[in-house]
């Protein structure tokens, strides 16, 4: 080895050490006066949507968005924990400035029983948009249906999607229709694969009716993040994040999160990205990690 390849060599190693250290020493991050914890939600290239339903769990519903708020998130997300305090979350929201990017509408509507249930799901999840100034939320498809095969429970799905489509799109409302992993979290359900997703979507054929593509899910399901997003980008309506295995922060897992938020962006996504995860150690741990993985 050369003495100018050696200085390389040594100059890059002493770098990598650097950022392995400065890695490591984000767990301990509550205790450093260097980080202004109002900037970790104002990101390089990224609308990031902070999941409280997973970050500060301690706490009461409206404190966590206040926390949220106080990291300097724009937005959060959320699944039904507004439900009973839906004007107090709107009104708080309003206070401090930040959006509510996404809640949970419904859950199951792929068999025909579960129709007309669906439709006032919906209908409620409209009047809830209304108050809190929200443009999307959350379906999900539901459990296997003994006696359907899944392609009869997808078809149904369809058509449960075509008859609420009308309704949100004259409410201005987005759904989101989210697959769920089948190997680890959510076993049994009968939508878990993009394509299929895709495939439900574009029969629906709605610019309101779209999909919550969950980066952690398809990771599990399906892996290639980039390549699918590419094939389905004209279905994405909502985009999460969670690393994997262990549904934590950018970092802890096997995701290389800065090329996949390139890729999210070099496709032209700049709405919201859902931190759907639970951090590993603290939240504001998890948020630098969030941070530094918006970098490229």
């Amino acid at each position: 080895m050369s003495e100018i390849s050696r200085r390389r060599f040594v100059g890059s190693a002493l770098g990598s050490t650097a950022l392995l250290a400065t890695t490591a020493g984000v767990g301990r991050a509550e205790e450093s006066a260097d980080i202004d914890v109002g900037t970790l939600g104002k990101t390089a290239h990224t609308k990031f949507a902070c999941n409280v339903e997973m970050w500060w769990r301690k706490l009461p519903f409206l404190d966590r968005v206040k926390k949220a708020a106080e990291f300097g998130y724009p937005a959060f997300e959320c699944w039904s924990s507004h439900r009973k305090q839906v004007q107090a979350v709107a009104d708080l929201a309003q206070q401090l400035g930040i959006e509510v990017a996404q809640f949970t509408a419904a859950f199951g509507f792929n068999t025909p029983a579960k129709l007309d249930q669906f439709v006032e799901a919906i209908k409620n999840a409209c009047r809830e948009a209304k108050i809190l100034k929200a443009r999307k939320a959350c379906v999900v498809a539901g459990a296997n249906v003994e006696g359907m095969t899944e392609r009869q429970m997808h078809d149904q799905c369809i058509t449960a999607l075509k008859k609420v489509a009308p309704i949100v799109e004259d409410n201005n409302l987005m759904l989101i229709l989210e697959p769920l992993n089948i190997r680890v979290d959510h076993k049994g359900q009968c939508l878990y694969r993009g394509p299929d997703a895709v495939r439900i979507c574009r029969e629906v054929d709605s610019p309101k009716v779209k999909i919550n593509w969950d980066l952690y899910h398809q990771q599990i399901t399906e892996g290639d993040l980039c390549g699918h997003l590419r094939e389905g980008f004209d279905q994405i309506g909502y985009i999460q994040l969670a690393d994997h295995p262990g549904r934590h922060e950018p970092g802890t897992g096997e995701i290389n999160y800065s090329r996949v938020l390139r890729e999210v962006s070099d496709l032209g996504y700049h709405d919201y990205v859902g931190l759907e995860l639970s951090p590993a150690t603290t939240e504001l741990a998890a948020a630098v990690a969030v941070k530094k993985a918006d970098i490229w």
